[in-house]
């Protein structure tokens, strides 16, 4: 029984009474049926436009008939490799393997390959030498054209000519992915589905793409840096479904790779629909056994309401897969989302959070985004608001009010984040004085990510003067209610232009807030972000100009040491970095210093006080604080 989940196996499809599925879904994440898990939301939305549709979740990679459990679809395969890049999801940054895999039950690892898009499709052709395959999800929407992969260190080719599939929806897919459904409904084969937006296919020349930019080819970007970083460039301003253009990227006698402009943004109508769809909001029973899926327990009382982003940070791939214009729901929607979550019997009074990409993003950033696009050559907020941003929090206020006055809930936090410069610019104090008073407990939490300059200006953050102004705010707003909560600070080490002398700067300002990092972020260069292409060519793609790269894991080490000096064993990095730095100045018994200096050997002789030792100062480490300032 499958209890009202879409069938797993072909014993379930035939309980329907169904001889054959429309489209068999491979997954590489566990089958969970919530909004928030991207095969739940397109099988579901298949499901309400008349399709039949199976899933097949972390099929074994190493059996080809793992991927036959329906048999043949009649339409086609899909194939995501869940909602991480499965690279990102089975190392660290520094390349080792992780111990846990939230989106696998228990949170077994190995229950995926690496690259599940490619291994899954290839599977697929191994029987079906002719069935249409979509490729979908993040990992072959930031793989879609030829991009540097930090894990093999090269330029790989696009995803779609590793993986041997057809076409790519990328990007949020309801959109192009009912219309590939329906074309192929239709009868249309999908070599001649070359037409919608918010697709990359195949093709040997260039007779279908209508007046293409045509990118240097996957031969010129994988030998060359500065092509690469030009290539990349051209793939940033067209991200918009106003004003993009078709890309088309050369594989020699292979043909060519196109890149369709993306989907329009769903309509608040159409999200709300996308949200209204009968999932469980549970994983499949199946998991049971084995205590589930982690994944869901982080999100299950969370609600989104909004997508996109106008925040251009450099290092997140949100341009690139959902795009700069905010999507939202209706507060019904969210409402009656919430309301059902109430019913829950593990519901314990605690909405974890409302929002998205940004929380406090609930409109597009000027209304001519609608109509025309978002400026090609300019940013919403950085390095500045521009002076045609909407700042207006009134929308999420109330939507706030609401959801605190539903019956069983006992407090809304926010936790996705809040765009700290987004608020210092409302000129409204309400939306700051409500979020101390009513959405977070003792600790909020933001991100600077640095407090150079010069790195924020590589990251596209706000000046670190911003972030003092909110903090100042922040406290202000807390004082008036009488609260004592913290601002909890997420820097970032290693980020293409950070130097060491950078790395000190933030050292210092660590020192300063009375703050210890119990976790440090390496920069993780993840496909298809600026950053990323800052990274490995050495080259602001944005305007040509070379930029400082720490590339060395030593100098990283150091880096990450850095921000916490505090602990001994990290001493001897944290001495080399001043020393580089030119900071010897920070080794000493000042109040200012860093680290003391080494002891001297207390048996050398000549020593009258060999064989005593001196116990050290008791020094109070504060974790996870933001330090208020004493007023003079």
């Amino acid at each position: 029984m499958n209890h009202g989940f879409l069938p797993i196996s072909r014993k379930e499809m035939e309980e329907r009474g169904w001889n054959q599925v429309d489209f068999v879904y491979v997954s590489g994440d566990a089958y969970v049926d919530h909004p928030s898990f991207g095969h739940a939301i397109i099988t579901r939305l298949l499901e309400a436009h008349g399709f039949r549709v199976g899933i097949i979740a972390q099929p074994d990679w190493k059996d080809k008939e793992s991927i036959t459990e329906f048999g043949e679809p009649r339409l086609g395969f899909m194939v995501s490799a869940g909602n991480m890049d499965s690279m990102v999801n089975h190392y660290t940054v520094s390349r080792k393997h992780r111990q846990k895999d939230s989106y696998s039950p228990g949170g077994e690892m190995g229950l995926r390959p690496d690259m599940p898009t490619v291994v899954y499709s290839n599977l697929i052709r191994q029987t079906y030498k002719h069935t249409p395959i979509i490729l979908g999800g993040i990992e072959a929407s930031l793989r879609r054209l030829a991009h540097y992969d930090y894990w093999d260190n090269r330029v790989r080719r696009s995803v779609l000519m590793d993986s041997g599939a057809d076409l790519i929806s990328y990007g949020m897919g309801e959109h192009s992915i009912l219309q590939i459904a329906e074309a192929l409904q239709s009868g249309l084969p999908v070599e001649e589905i070359t037409y919608i937006p918010g697709t990359v296919y195949k093709c040997k020349d260039l007779s279908r793409a209508f007046e293409p930019i045509v990118l240097p080819s996957y031969e010129e970007v994988s030998s060359n840096k500065h092509t690469y970083a030009d290539s990349f460039a051209v793939q940033y301003r067209n991200t918009d479904p106003f004003t993009a253009k078709p890309l088309a990227e050369s594989y020699g006698t292979r043909g060519y790779i196109i890149q369709n402009p993306p989907a329009h943004p769903l309509s608040q109508q159409e999200m709300d629909d996308v949200y209204d769809l009968p999932y469980t909001d549970t994983w499949h029973p199946m998991y049971n056994t084995k205590g589930g899926i982690p994944a869901l327990e982080e999100i299950k009382f969370s609600l989104t309401s909004n997508r996109g982003c106008f925040g251009g940070c450099n290092f997140c791939a949100l341009t690139f897969h959902q795009g700069r214009i905010l999507q939202t729901r209706s507060h019904e929607s969210i409402l009656k989302e919430a309301i059902k979550m109430t019913k829950d019997p593990d519901f314990k009074g605690y909405i974890h959070d409302v929002g998205g990409p940004t929380a406090d993003f609930r409109q597009p950033s000027c209304q001519k985004q609608l109509t025309k696009g978002v400026c090609q050559n300019r940013q919403c907020l950085f390095p500045k608001p521009c002076g045609n941003l909407q700042v207006d929090h009134t929308d999420y206020v109330s939507l706030l009010r609401k959801l605190r006055k539903v019956p069983g809930v006992k407090k809304v936090f926010i936790r996705s984040g809040v765009r700290f410069d987004y608020v210092v610019a409302d000129k409204s104090p309400v939306f700051m004085q409500e979020l101390v008073k009513y959405h977070i407990s003792g600790q909020l939490r933001v991100a600077p990510e640095h407090v150079s300059d010069q790195v924020l200006h590589y990251m596209g953050k706000p000046s670190h003067q911003i972030y003092q102004t909110f903090l100042r705010e922040y406290d202000k707003a807390n004082e008036a209610t009488g609260k004592k909560q913290y601002a909890v600070p997420y820097f970032m080490s290693s980020h293409p232009g950070c130097t060491i002398k950078d790395a000190v700067k933030l050292a210092e300002y660590v020192r300063d807030l009375g703050f210890t990092p119990e976790q440090v972020q390496d920069f993780y260069p993840t496909p298809s972000t600026l950053s990323t292409c800052m990274y490995y060519t050495g080259i602001n793609p944005l305007d040509g100009k070379s930029v400082y790269v720490p590339k060395d894991p030593h100098e990283k080490a150091i880096q990450r040491a850095l921000m916490q000096y505090k602990n001994p064993a990290n001493r001897k990095l944290v001495l080399e970095g001043l020393q580089r730095a030119g900071r010897m100045d920070l080794v000493g018994f000042g109040p200012k210093c860093l680290i003391r200096p080494e002891k001297k050997n207390s048996f050398s002789p000549g020593n009258k006080n060999s064989g005593s030792s001196r116990r050290p100062a008791h020094r109070t480490t504060i974790r996870n604080t933001h330090k208020k300032k004493t007023k003079k």
